[in-house]
């Protein structure tokens, strides 16, 4: 894997834990909603809606690239569509990229890969 890789999972990995929050943020706007005349769910909704369409674009450009398995492909997608999914997503695609930054350098200071 090389660098590109490696940005591929840092993007995923910044739109991971906003997604999150947005998700957060949504649920507790519909129980606002329900409960007081506050009712920001069409403004969450939308913020939420970007965010995730981002993140699957993200993920589909990760899976990609890194050709992970369908098992962690889909472990990735599960995260996104769980309240606190997007926390533990961004916490292992850290790693994960951070792991292919390591590799690629080790790969460039042997000489084994043409820059």
């Amino acid at each position: 894997m090389d660098i590109k890789t490696a940005s591929s999972l840092q993007r995923l990995r910044l739109v991971s834990a906003p997604e999150a929050v947005s998700f957060l943020l949504l649920l507790v706007c519909s129980v606002l909603k329900r409960t007081t005349d506050f009712n920001a769910v069409p403004v969450m909704g939308a913020v939420h809606g970007i965010l995730f369409i981002l993140y699957v674009l993200f993920w589909l450009d990760a899976w990609n690239r890194t050709k992970w398995n369908l098992k962690t492909a889909a472990l990735y997608f599960v995260l996104s569509v769980l309240p606190l999914g997007g926390f533990f997503a961004e916490r292992k695609l850290k790693r994960e990229a951070q792991n292919v930054i390591d590799a690629a350098t080790a790969a460039r200071a042997e000489g084994t890969v043409n820059a």
